[in-house]
């Protein structure tokens, strides 16, 4: 699409449409799946758009261009995974560079930052970025990026997108922000004046728990080209089956999750009653830090919640009654997928800084899946009763 038609569509309509939405050549409804790891040169000493798969595919090429199209980007990049889209804008610095990150974030990410990155000779502050005082207080004369999660995994803090790119610009910082909670259907941060958008294209993008794979998007070209650079050296690409599949899932987003997030909101209510559950966390609860903050920078409060069981010693039965959501790890599925930090997405992260985090022993993350939300909360307040009639006294999860 244009640029001036883009700007003109409605969200539901530019998930459908965005980047080429049939194929040039033959007509055909689906890009097709360029299976090939090099191109025929008609001038060797000048090459084509296409010579070697690392450097570029045109079913990969399809999907770049929607990303970028959908946060409102200038260069969409795709990567075999979250991680490796996260790891490559950090390759965008240099050692000896200072990062401030979200203190409650993913813990692959944490992982990244305090072993790989930090051997590499990178330094992180992890804060508390709800606060913009305490951002600023955590500034050296060698930070060169801010990286924040909002809504924040898994304790669905919320940071003030405006106010973090308002402070990147004025000290000069690269600002990433991990918008895999919300897509770009939901909060397009690219707007509110982040440099960079980082996603887990395997959660909601993609939508079917049948893909891994990662996304870039950055808000001028200059950014995207030296990005590019690093994504065709680092070599960790999006292969043209996973490129085509992440591209078929994107058009299902709105669609997805507009149900997933009414099923959300319905969950986060009735379970905030539960006398067995001590607290949810959803963006758009009344009782939630940040709602408003939130609501002025995202539309809705997303497919995902978070909320501690009352007697953590019951969390284990908990889990193994459930029938319906998978108890796993990721999110973002069509099927609703029920998770425990402790043992899964914060694993990497020592107890130590998880419990200060306020990840505790009883708590669980529920990405809503397209099912009737009345049988899932009807399978969770049985699960719940289960537990405590077993009584078993084991605190936490492990999984088999």
């Amino acid at each position: 699409m244009s640029e001036d038609s883009e700007r003109r569509l409605l969200a539901r309509t530019r998930v459908v449409h965005a980047g080429p939405d049939r194929d040039p050549v033959t007509g055909a409804s689906s890009i097709p799946i360029y299976q090939a790891s090099t191109f025929d040169q008609d001038d060797p000493f000048n090459l084509g758009t296409y010579d070697y798969g690392r450097s570029g595919n045109p079913t990969r090429e399809a999907l770049e261009r929607a990303l970028a199209e959908l946060e409102g980007g200038a260069v969409g990049l795709a990567f075999a995974s979250g991680m490796a889209a996260i790891s490559s804008a950090l390759m965008l610095l240099q050692p000896g560079d200072h990062v401030v990150a979200s203190e409650d974030i993913y813990g692959g990410t944490f992982r990244v930052l305090t072993t790989l990155f930090r051997r590499w000779g990178l330094s992180v502050s992890f804060v508390d970025t709800t606060d913009a005082r305490r951002v600023r207080d955590a500034l050296q004369p060698t930070t060169r990026a801010l990286l924040v999660e909002t809504p924040s995994n898994p304790l669905l803090r919320i940071t003030d997108l405006h106010a973090m790119a308002g402070l990147a610009r004025e000290r000069g910082l690269l600002s990433v922000v991990d918008n895999t909670f919300m897509t770009p259907y939901l909060q397009r941060p690219l707007d509110l004046g982040f440099d960079l958008v980082v996603h887990s294209a395997t959660k909601f993008l993609g939508g079917h728990s049948d893909l891994i794979a990662g996304a870039a998007v950055t808000r001028e070209p200059e950014l995207g080209r030296r990005l590019r650079r690093v994504q065709n050296s680092f070599g960790a690409v999006l292969a043209p089956h996973d490129s085509w599949l992440l591209l078929r899932g994107l058009r299902t987003l709105a669609a997805r999750l507009d149900a997933q997030q009414r099923g959300a909101e319905r969950i986060a209510a009735q379970l905030a009653r539960h006398a067995a559950i001590a607290g949810v966390r959803y963006p758009t609860l009344e009782t939630h830090p940040g709602r408003a903050t939130h609501l002025a920078q995202a539309r809705g409060g997303g497919a995902v919640l978070s909320f501690e069981v009352r007697d953590p010693g019951l969390t284990r039965s908990f889990l193994r009654a459930l029938r319906l959501p998978l108890v796993a790890v990721s999110l973002g599925g069509v099927e609703s997928i029920m998770s425990y930090p402790r043992t899964m997405s914060h694993a990497g992260m020592p107890s130590e800084e998880r419990l200060q985090r306020g990840i505790g022993d009883g708590l669980v993350r529920l990405s809503v899946g397209l099912e009737d939300p009345e049988d899932l909360l009807a399978d969770i307040e049985h699960a719940l009763d289960e537990a405590r009639s077993a009584g078993d006294g084991e605190a936490g999860y492990s999984p088999a």
